[in-house]
């Protein structure tokens, strides 16, 4: 494959309401010095991705402090029934007095297919014991959690490889897909791959020519796992072009049935496995 995918899933997509994209956008100028390039609104991101081919999407959002999850998940459901081929990963909190009931009302809507956690900002472990019982919830319907537990940008002590080995020895068979590769701790994470089935990783903000995400792994290693990657861009929340990445995956010259696993195959999948949408619908 030597073109762009004229098709692709994107896996890793942020919406949030107007409010909450603008002090996210502000806190990466003032924390990060990052100026996002796309300061787009959730129509509007969706309507650039989809005039480029991008279809379906699916985004995240997260409860950055405890009495934001029902509010926002509120939100997701107004505008996954609004808008179509769109699918969410949902906020939750383990501080929220009503956490779990939250959660249950949430996945009722077939268009939720799981969670997310974003640790290096909710600053708590994968394995805090306050979330063994939304895991528990997950696997029994089968949902997924996606989980930033990398250590980039910045790390903490609540993300990295040794504390997201300490959740999979205690649920192996969590259905988990991991953000940007595990970046920034790639080898370690991809080993984990083979012997963990149910994990997904997302190729999102890693594979930049214009900055150095410190990805050193041999591009066949990618290939070789190539049943557990889907592509994710961090739409909108971009301070380069989404294409620069993907011209970046396609310059390791991987095979044809590698780029449609990666672009579209394993993400339409996915989507299938956890909405019950049937090909073809």
């Amino acid at each position: 494959m030597i073109h762009p995918p004229e098709r692709l899933i994107d896996f890793h997509v942020h919406l949030f309401p107007d409010r909450l994209f603008d002090a996210i956008w502000d806190y990466f100028a003032n924390q990060y010095k990052w100026d996002v390039i796309h300061r787009l609104y959730y129509r509007e991101c969706v309507k650039h991705l989809n005039e480029r081919g991008v279809s379906p999407i699916v985004y995240s959002n997260y409860a950055h402090k405890t009495g934001v999850a029902g509010e926002l998940n509120r939100w997701n459901r107004e505008i996954i029934d609004e808008i179509e081929d769109l699918y969410c990963f949902a906020a939750f909190h383990p501080g929220d007095d009503n956490a779990m009931q939250i959660a249950r009302d949430c996945l009722k809507h077939p268009k939720v297919l799981g969670f997310k956690l974003q640790l290096l900002v909710q600053n708590f472990y994968p394995h805090d014991e306050r979330l063994f019982p939304l895991y528990e919830m997950v696997m029994e319907q089968d949902k997924r959690i996606l989980f930033h537990v990398g250590t980039g940008p910045v790390g903490n002590k609540y993300v990295g490889y040794k504390q997201f080995l300490k959740l999979l020895k205690r649920y192996p068979d969590l259905p988990a897909n991991v953000a940007h590769m595990g970046g920034l701790e790639y080898g370690e994470f991809m080993d984990l791959l083979p012997a963990y089935p149910n994990l997904v990783f997302d190729t999102s903000f890693t594979f930049y020519k214009s900055i150095d995400m410190g990805f050193d792994l041999d591009p066949a290693i990618m290939e070789k796992n190539g049943d557990q990657l889907v592509y994710g861009s961090d739409f909108p929340n971009l301070i380069l072009p989404r294409e620069e990445e993907i011209e970046t995956l396609l310059s390791f010259g991987l095979s044809d049935d590698f780029y449609d696993k990666l672009f579209f195959v394993n993400g339409m999948k996915l989507i299938e496995r956890h909405s019950g949408k049937q090909s073809g619908q």
